[in-house]
C-alpha cells in the first residue's frame, strides 16, 4: 500500500453500455463515511515469487482530516496521511520519511485516490479511472477501474473494488505484475479518533 502511494504521488468514465447505471447503482448502495475505521489484510504476491508477503493491521479513514495505515504484522510501522503531507514511522518510532504538500504537489492525487478507494468514492475515481462493473444481488457490487491518465498507467493495469455498505476488497494490480489483495473487516464508524489519533492527524 506504501509503495502504490508513493508511486501515484511521483507519476502523478465508466462503460458505454452501463456507465453511469452502474456508477450510480453502486453509489446508491454505499454507506456514506465521514468516518470509517477497521481492519485489514494485505497479501502481495510479487512477480516471480509464488508466497504472498502478509501484513495486518488497523487503519481510520476521516473524510475531513486524513487516513491512518498501522501495520501491526509482521512489523510495526504507521502511516499517516492529511491534506497537508504523508508521513511513515518505523516501530521505533523514526521518521523513515515525511513529504510535504506544499514541496509536493502530488500529494493531492494521493489523498484523493486514497479516500476513494477506501471509502468507495466512486464519481472521484472516474475522475481518474474508466469504472466497469456490476451490481450482485441485492446489496454488493464489484467494480473494475482501468488508468485512463497515462502516469498512472505506468504504475497500474487495474484496480479491483468489491463491496457492499463498504468497500471490503480491494486488489491492485500493477503494471510491473505484482499483485496486492487487500481486505477489510470490522468495518465502524465509530469510536470517534482517540486523542493520539487526532494528535497525527492535526500534524
Amino acid at each position: 500500500m506504501k509503495r502504490a502511494l508513493l508511486l501515484v504521488m511521483l507519476l502523478v468514465g465508466s462503460t458505454a453500455s452501463a456507465g453511469d447505471d452502474i456508477v450510480a447503482g453502486v453509489r446508491a448502495r454505499l454507506a456514506d463515511v465521514p468516518l470509517l475505521r477497521g481492519d485489514f489484510e494485505q497479501k502481495k504476491t510479487v512477480a516471480g515469487f509464488k508466497k504472498p508477503l502478509v501484513s495486518r493491521g488497523a487503519f481510520l479513514l476521516s473524510r475531513e482530516h486524513g487516513v491512518l495505515w498501522d501495520t501491526r504484522v509482521p512489523f510495526a510501522s504507521t502511516l499517516t496521511l492529511t491534506r497537508k503531507s504523508l508521513s511513515a514511522e518505523q516501530g521505533t518510532g523514526a521518521a523513515a520519511y515525511h513529504l510535504d504538500a506544499s514541496k509536493e504537489p502530488g500529494l493531492a492525487a494521493v489523498n484523493e485516490v486514497m479516500f476513494a478507494l477506501l471509502s468507495g468514492d466512486v464519481a472521484a475515481l472516474s475522475k481518474r479511472f474508466r469504472v466497469e462493473g456490476e451490481l450482485v444481488g441485492t446489496a454488493g457490487w464489484k467494480l473494475t477501474l482501468t488508468p485512463t491518465d497515462a502516469g498512472l498507467a505506468r504504475v497500474f493495469k487495474s484496480i479491483h473494488l468489491e463491496g457492499d455498505s463498504y468497500v471490503r476488497q480491494v486488489k491492485l494490480d500493477e503494471a510491473r505484475g505484482d499483485t496486492s489483495v487487500i481486505q477489510f473487516d470490522k468495518l465502524s464508524q465509530t469510536p470517534a479518533p482517540s486523542d493520539a489519533e487526532a494528535g497525527r492527524l492535526a500534524k
